[in-house]
């Protein structure tokens, strides 16, 4: 029963936290004011909490649902850090071709890595609030049902905690995102006149954006039979691969509500130009900190 208290307050917590800084944001600075379309977004946060709510429901004997006094220290440093580097990547400079505002997030392998290490509330925290206050720093608009997705990201790279044997799981989440990954590319390369409006005069999704998760399913498996000795290494990897898949997959559908966008054009145009370079980061900087944070405890004998 406690440890329900505590899962609710901290969705209770992100939901104040989206709340908060839209509130707040608008009368700083008008760009951060939610459309007619506020309503419908936080419609999907609300389906975006369900979910976790749901899943930990189902899963909730388990110990890594444990919410304490060292998790919420960990969500506050993993959110704060995710904020900083999502404001620092998150500009005109690293814009990736799409139909929308999506830029090059390196920053992504932070929620992988909070999630993965410290469990899927504090990654869910860390992704949610985190990317919330870097759009929130960047000025450009807040999107909370995206913000919501980077939290879905973390929740999932925690996952791994369920398994006593975590290398039993990780043949089948390839499979799932190999599977994914061959849908979203075979629908770009049929069609390939989607529009990709950040760039004057109006081109469309670029080859690279196009086969970029492709790319990134190949280095996640190159990671996970390279390091299969490591098995932090590759399950935080391969988790983290299939927490991007479904968190930007859901933020992406949203917006065939939210912005009136063709399933096509959601898929095509924002899913898989935000998913590829996510994917790729992840891939290459999550084991970083994995080894980083391994010597860290090594050092420190925890």
């Amino acid at each position: 029963m406690k440890r329900t208290l505590f899962v609710i307050l901290a969705l209770l917590a992100v939901l104040a936290f989206f709340f908060g800084i839209w509130l707040i944001g608008r009368l700083i600075n008008p760009s951060l004011n939610l459309d007619q379309t506020a309503l419908l977004r936080f419609v999907f946060v609300g389906i975006g909490l369900l979910i976790v709510f749901v899943v930990y429901l189902l899963t909730r004997q388990n110990p890594m649902w444990e919410v304490g006094t060292r998790q919420v220290v960990y969500m506050a440093i993993g959110a704060a850090l995710y904020a900083i580097f999502s404001y620092l990547f998150n500009g005109t400079v690293f814009v990736v071709p799409s139909v929308s505002q999506v830029a090059l997030r390196p920053a992504i392998c932070i929620p992988m890595f909070f999630g993965y290490v410290f469990g899927p509330v504090v990654g869910f925290f860390t992704g949610a609030v985190g990317n919330m206050v870097g759009d929130a720093l960047t000025g450009f608009g807040l999107y909370p049902q995206w913000s919501l997705g980077n939290g879905l990201i973390g929740l999932i790279a925690g996952i791994p905690m369920l398994f006593a044997d975590k290398k039993k799981s990780l043949d089948t989440v390839l499979i799932i995102g190999a599977v994914l990954a061959a849908i979203v590319t075979a629908l770009f390369a049929a069609n390939r006149t989607v529009e990709n409006q950040m760039v004057y005069p109006t081109a469309t999704i670029t080859g690279l954006a196009g086969w970029s998760l492709v790319i990134g399913f190949v280095l996640v498996l190159i990671v996970r039979f390279a390091f299969g000795k490591d098995i932090d290494v590759a399950t935080a990897v391969t988790w983290g691969m299939l927490g991007i898949i479904i968190g930007l997959g859901f933020a992406a559908l949203s917006d065939i509500w939210i912005n009136g966008y063709p399933p096509l054009v959601a898929i095509v145009g924002e899913f898989l130009p935000a998913a590829g370079p996510d994917l790729i980061f992840g891939a290459i900087l999550v084991p970083i900190l994995i080894f980083a944070y391994k010597a860290l405890q090594r050092q420190t004998g925890r």
